[in-house]
């Protein structure tokens, strides 16, 4: 009887894993599925990309940027759906990770007064001692906040960031009175600026916004994956930056409302057309390519370097945080 199944028994597992193979589950931590900034994964998905590349993926949302990077390292995901700057704040601390395709070229985030405080805080000068809404302690808003009131003349010290999430609780947080100023995404803030429960403070939700206030283009939401499961994984990397660069492609073809039509309800926040007027206004900050903007590395470095002990102590190769190989490919 051995003799007899053992041919039908190897066909049945060479079956058995060639299916495996082509079903694995691809997956990929999305730091807030509901922020905009972040809107090329979702909308890759809702389209089909991933799967008419052949894959399976899978999107996990973790509110806070530091967190999903830590998933990453403890070998939970494949990938970062994130803020560039962790890749930078990572190899400094050893790891090594690498953006494969570039989403936006700014950081699609606003620092938002709540109204109550607009007179007493107008500018990042005045931060000192008020508490400052962040996504997570060690998150890209955090690194933002802490740049932006440095370079008002402030110290760290002086800060009292507090960790309060992104979308609902942020909102809470700050109609609560719990933090008087903190930095989010949309839609969030354009629900807020609506309800008048807030005001812009400084807006970096543009490309040219963001080199107003940090002196040149900020490369922020990005795909980062480990540097040495990329070399491992050549072809799966490839497939899924095909994917997200026809993302970009239908994004810088389409208005937003076009945009939006393709996603759930429950992403617009409760108002499709405020939904549609923040996209609409912040759109440009998402690259046409996926290519990293030549000089972006660099003011993404001296921010972190002014901010970030590790960064400013470490020698950190800006080569070795991303790589265009993919992208170039796909095009």
């Amino acid at each position: 009887m051995r003799r007899a199944l053992g041919p039908l028994l190897v066909v049945l597992a060479l079956a058995s894993g060639m299916a495996g193979a082509g079903e694995a589950k691809t997956i990929l931590i999305v730091a807030g599925t509901e922020k905009q900034i972040f809107l090329p994964a979702i909308l890759a998905e809702r389209l089909g990309y991933f799967r008419d590349e052949g894959l399976d993926v899978e999107l996990q949302s973790e509110p806070s940027g530091v967190r999903a990077a830590d998933v990453l390292l403890a070998g939970s995901a494949h990938g970062v759906i994130g803020s560039y700057d962790h890749t930078i704040d990572l190899q400094a601390k050893g790891k090594s990770v690498q953006s494969v395709v570039q989403l936006a070229i700014a950081p699609g985030e606003v620092e938002l007064v709540a109204s109550r405080a607009a007179d007493r805080i107008r500018s990042p000068a005045d931060f000192k001692g008020v508490a400052l809404g962040v996504t997570g302690l060690g998150s890209s808003t955090s690194f933002l906040t802490q740049y932006l009131a440095l370079t008002h003349g402030l110290r760290l010290a002086d800060l009292n960031l507090v960790p309060v999430g992104a979308g609902a609780p942020f909102t809470q947080a700050m109609r609560q009175g719990r933090i008087d100023a903190g930095m989010t995404t949309e839609p969030t803030a354009s629900l807020l600026l609506a309800s008048g429960d807030a005001k812009v403070l400084v807006d970096l939700r543009t490309p040219e916004g963001t080199h107003k206030a940090l002196g040149g283009l900020y490369p922020f939401s990005c795909l980062y994956m480990e540097t040495r499961w990329i070399r491992k994984h050549p072809e799966q990397v490839q497939k899924l930056v095909n994917a997200f660069v026809r993302t970009l492609r239908f994004m810088a073809g389409h208005s937003a409302a076009e945009i939006a039509a393709q996603l759930p309800p429950e992403m617009l926040g409760g108002n499709p057309a405020i939904y549609v007027q923040s996209l609409a206004g912040s759109k440009a900050m998402f690259t046409a390519d996926g290519l990293m903007p030549e000089a972006g590395p660099a003011t993404v470095l001296r921010a972190l370097q002014t901010v970030n002990f590790a960064v400013r102590n470490k020698p950190v190769d800006l080569r070795e945080t991303y790589t265009t190989d993919f992208v170039r490919a796909a095009h």
